[in-house]
């Protein structure tokens, strides 16, 4: 599969793509910068506007490999390799910027839209750019943007907001025109996302993300202004003639004298500034008339309701800020407005009222009064502001304070939805071939209401004899639209509606934006989806308490705790309508017992069940345990059987148990037969949908799909369409309208709407229920999480001081990516310091005596042993794992198991098996790799957890601890998360659990924000601080 990649260099768009099938040998040569060994040689795309190049990239390397990108199934290094930034020589194609518009809103975007296939896919880097060029044709469209001047580097101010004339230089052949986009409000926030959301690949050289996203937003939005503009027409002359002409077209050179430019700049300076405003803008709020009646009163009242407009100042930057005009023109003086000072108010209202009245004619008589404070509206023009005026003026940087209803979907016309469930398979039975499925065709009836009030066609129709864009009923305004009543009059003339509906048609519109026209019939909006039977149960939100109650079957060897007998009710449920599901309990509450316990049941053909290599013994284990009647047949080992064999194991079994990477190496064979049921393990092995694996399983057929995950969402919406696309296909659209309805509009802008809407469509299908609720589970004992404070000892703290010294001198000196790999190769180091001097150096030194941690790991393992009791020891680092196992094992005079990714399966169950036998001859202390024993297993032996190091990703520290804390444990569990004292862990420490919104970021980007911070930040975060030294 070859994966597209974009870096955005010297100004333009460069494309390289990465093909992981690739022999790695190829990576030898004799350059100074080593060809990156993965990289498509001799890149062509099929548009020819691209100039072939090679670059130097600096790149996240493992070993002597680059590291793959999450879109590539590559050769893996080994985990425990330490990451560090190199750089790599790749074969590119670069466009200008007018090319790279194009290609980024055209062919890349046209293609991404099918989000790739098995043989080819774009990688984050150019759906970042492709995004940005959205937005750089929205501001356009929208007409935020500004003719300016710059010098033709491209270097100068970003835009509008700090000046869109750009830098000086003004010498003949060296300033250009240019189109600049205008910043403020929700455009600007949502700026500032962008910049966040930018891939490290895309950086290149560029000193921040902010800077590189002014940069490559200002040449988009030029390239898109000239896109649209026709070829300039005009009779002006000189430097200002030749400044318009080079507007449009592909020559943005002006040509002129030093002066001329000058003074043009000048010009251009003072008009931008009167155009977009300054720090402080006016703003309109708009009053409504007060007592709305009831409809019977709307449609017999005649007197003309009054609308107040009223005028203050707001600051820009706080909307927060008001102050009305009444205070304003009261004020002898300047006036303080937060960290705002404003040295004439009252002039500063009058020139904001004058520049809205270019867009606002109806503010020129209010502005004939000596102290304009406000102006008097009927209902006609106060609906004519709302619909026309207001977005001018919220567009041009003004103010709006607008009445909460009018964006709201019941101060208009809609339709409710009314649909008959159609049969199923028997409730709480194993559906067979007769279940329903999202494609089956329901009966539906239409009704149209304003609110809440219903209405009868002579209502409409009194209505819209009214010919009043805006009507007062019970307690609100609301909008009557002439379009919406005459589709509305023609609904209720012709009820039976030709077209048919599915269930998947159902549910988009239940969770769809009820404010988006073209919803429901006629384009009218959908304000209410209401069903009987099991639909009803599937809109209801709680399909686990509504579902019939299905018993376990007789072949299944085991009691089923209340909770999970609704699980399996559930899993039932959503089969018998032919509808899948994703089974997302936490960690410990037993979904492997809840899954075995549905496939025990009898079922007309053999599941198929993936799930990753660690977990092919367990799934053994537990199905021998609880379902001892299912014929299980293990699809995994070079010995694996093929052909006539493979189709006769099935065939003779209930179970298949296979491996992701088998499932994409098998993939033909498996999608040759025809399986019952088809369940994911683990689910987010398939969260990136483009990668072979995720390619290959959702191409499989199969009545009924599970996905079983402990989380569903890891780190991006993105991942829960993928699990949700494989259990239901198609129920949230492609992967690109998924972004652009969901995914966009709550990372980037926090939309709480679209996330609501998001979680009314996918909460029948996603059943998670979570051990810390007691109503769920009352009897599993309690978990003690501490932070243990661990000092360094006087070796450490020397090492530690050293690398601080000579990194941050580095920092200092360095810049863009440099910078950035240095921030986290010393971040590594101190890391590695603060576990043990021979950790950092490598030099096979003895251990005892010589780290605080290791101390205090001895200390608690002494106290663990001499209990009787187990414990899980975790650490990040793989390398470090081995020298924790021969120390403790020397130490403690005990076995010390270790389980790293190296392992193969029968000697990772051979250790699960020997530490859970909790035997006089098991080992007490378990060892794990965080990233290889953090997840799948399960280890209730122990009821002790050390975190030696910490990932900064609670997350993925809970599931490992989960090892321990889940159903079967019978004693508290004890979680120990060590820090060391003084240094950069324990202040990082401290920021998470004071300031959950950062924890959130860092969860999301490991370490990356570290190198945003500044060297004096740097310098603070890293500094070893009093008390950090063992005396």
């Amino acid at each position: 599969m070859i994966v597209v990649h974009a870096a955005w260099l010297d100004g333009r768009l460069s494309l390289w793509a990465e093909d992981p099938d690739l022999p790695p040998g190829r990576r030898r040569g004799r350059s100074k910068v080593p060809p990156h060994p993965f990289a498509v040689r001799g890149l062509r795309l099929d548009e020819d506007t691209g100039v072939p190049a090679t670059r130097t990239l600096t790149l996240p390397t493992r070993g002597d490999l680059p590291e793959p990108s999450p879109a590539a199934l590559g050769p893996q290094t080994p985990a425990d390799a330490p990451l560090r930034l190199s750089e790599w020589t790749v074969d590119t194609v670069e466009y200008g910027p007018d090319d790279a518009y194009a290609l980024l809103r055209s062919t890349l975007v046209a293609i991404a839209a099918d989000d790739g296939t098995e043989d080819f896919v774009f990688g984050d880097s150019v759906r970042a750019l492709a995004t940005v060029a959205s937005f750089a044709a929205s501001l356009v469209r929208r007409g935020r943007m500004l003719p300016g001047l710059g010098p033709a580097d491209g270097s100068g101010a970003a835009g509008p907001a700090g000046g869109a004339v750009r830098g000086a230089g003004a010498r003949t052949g060296s300033i250009e025109a240019r189109w600049v986009p205008v910043l403020t409000g929700k455009d600007a926030a949502y700026t500032r996302s962008l910049a966040l959301a930018l891939p490290q690949s895309v950086l290149g050289a560029a000193p921040s993300r902010a800077a590189l996203l002014t940069e490559v937003l200002d040449t988009l939005v030029d390239a898109a202004a000239r896109a649209v503009l026709p070829a300039a027409t005009h009779r002006v002359t000189g430097v200002a003639g030749a400044w318009l002409t080079a507007l449009t077209g592909t020559d943005r050179g002006v040509p002129g004298a030093a002066g001329e430019l000058d003074a043009l700049r000048d010009d251009l300076a003072a008009w931008q500034a009167d155009a977009i405003g300054g720090t402080v803008r006016a703003c309109f709020r708009l009053v409504e008339p007060p007592e709305p009646g009831t409809l019977e009163e709307a449609l017999a009242d005649d007197d003309e309701p009054v609308w107040r407009l009223e005028f203050a100042l707001q600051a820009a930057d706080e909307p927060s800020l008001v102050v009305d005009a009444g205070t304003v023109w009261q004020a002898p003086g300047p006036l303080e407005l937060s960290q705002w000072h404003v040295p004439a108010p009252q002039e500063t209202l009058l020139a904001e009222l004058g520049r809205a009245s270019r867009l606002y004619p109806a503010l020129e008589d209010s502005l004939r009064a000596a102290r304009p404070a406000g102006l008097t509206l009927d209902t006609a023009g106060a609906h004519q502001l709302l619909s026309d005026h207001a977005p001018l003026l919220a567009g041009a940087g003004f103010g709006m304070l607008l009445p909460g209803w009018w964006r709201k979907p019941q101060a208009r016309l809609g339709a409710r939805l009314t649909a008959r469930s159609p049969s199923t398979s028997q409730p709480g039975t194993v559906a067979t071939t007769s279940a329903v499925g999202l494609g089956s065709v329901i009966d539906y009836r239409w009704e149209l209401a304003i609110g809440e009030e219903p209405l009868t066609e002579e209502e409409l129709r009194r209505l819209a004899d009214l010919k009043a864009p805006l009507v007062q009923l019970r307690g609100q305004w609301v909008e009557l639209d002439p379009r919406r009543l005459a589709a509305g009059l023609e609904i209720m003339r012709r009820q039976a509606d030709e077209s048919t509906m599915t269930v998947a048609d159902l549910l988009h519109l239940a969770g769809g934006d009820p404010g988006d026209t073209g919803g429901g019939p006629g384009g009218l909006p959908v304000v209410e989806v209401a069903a009987d039977g099991w639909l009803g149960d599937l809109l209801s939100g709680d399909t686990e308490l509504r579902v019939p109650a299905a018993e376990p079957p007789e072949r299944f060897n085991g009691s089923l705790r209340p909770y999970q007998l609704r699980g399996l009710s559930w899993l039932s449920f959503l089969e018998s309508a032919g509808l899948g599901g994703i089974l997302a309990d936490d960690m410990g509450l037993g979904k492997t017992v809840q899954l075995l316990a549905l496939l025990a049941g009898e079922a007309p053909g053999p599941t198929l069940l993936i799930c990753p290599m660690s977990l092919v013994g367990n799934w053994q284990r537990e199905a021998a345990k609880f379902a001892p009647a299912l014929r299980v047949h293990v699809h995994h080992g070079a010995e694996r059987a093929r052909g006539a064999a493979f189709r006769a194991a099935v065939a003779a079994s209930d179970l298949v148990v296979t491996t992701y990477a088998i499932a994409a190496r098998d993939a033909a064979a498996l999608k040759s037969l025809s399986w019952h049921r088809l369940v994911l393990d683990e689910a987010q092995a398939v969260k990136n949908a483009a990668t072979k694996q995720a390619v290959a399983v959702r191409g499989l057929p199969a009545r009924h799909r599970i996905a079983v995950t402990g989380t569903p969402v890891e780190n991006r919406l993105a991942d829960l369409w993928s699990i949700m696309d494989f259990a239901n296909p198609g129920l949230l659209g492609t992967a690109t309208k998924f972004r652009e309805r969901f995914a966009e509009p709550v990372e980037r802008r926090g939309d709480a709407d679209a996330a609501a809407r998001l979680r009314r469509i996918t909460q029948p299908f996603v059943l998670r229920r979570l051990k810390t609720d007691r109503s769920i589970i009352s009897d599993l004992p309690e978990k003690l999480e501490m932070e243990v404070l661990c000092n360094l000892t006087r070796e450490q703290a020397s090492l530690y001081q050293a690398v601080v010294d000579e990194m941050l001198g580095k920092i200092e000196r360095s810049e863009g990516v440099a910078r950035r790999g240095l921030v986290l190769a010393t971040m590594t180091r101190l890391k590695q310091i603060c576990n043990h001097p021979a950790h950092a150096m490598r030099d096979g030194s003895r251990l005892a005596g010589r780290s605080g941690k290791l101390l205090r790991l001895e200390e608690i393992l002494d106290e663990v042993l001499a209990a009787g009791e187990r414990a899980l020891v975790f650490t990040q680092y793989a390398e470090f794992g081995g020298m924790l196992r021969a120390h403790l094992s020397a130490r403690l005079g005990r076995e010390v198991a270790y389980l790293h990714g190296g392992l193969d399966k029968s000697a990772r169950d051979t250790l699960v098996a020997r530490f859970q036998a909790a035997s006089a001859s098991s080992p007490p202390v378990f060892v794990l790799s965080l990233k290889a024993g953090g997840t799948g297993l399960t280890l209730t032996a122990a009821n002790h957890v050390v975190h030696v190091d910490r990932w900064w990703n609670p997350a993925v520290e809970d599931q490992a601890t989960d090892r321990a804390f889940r159903i079967g444990q019978r004693r508290a569990v004890q979680v120990r998360k060590f820090v060391t004292a003084g240094t950069v862990e324990e202040k990082i420490a401290a920021m998470i659990n004071e300031k959950r919104g950062l924890a959130a970021k860092i969860v999301g980007t490991g370490e990356q924000w570290l190198t945003e911070l500044s060297t004096s930040e740097l310098r603070s975060l890293l500094a070893l601080e009093a008390g950090a030294v063992v005396e």
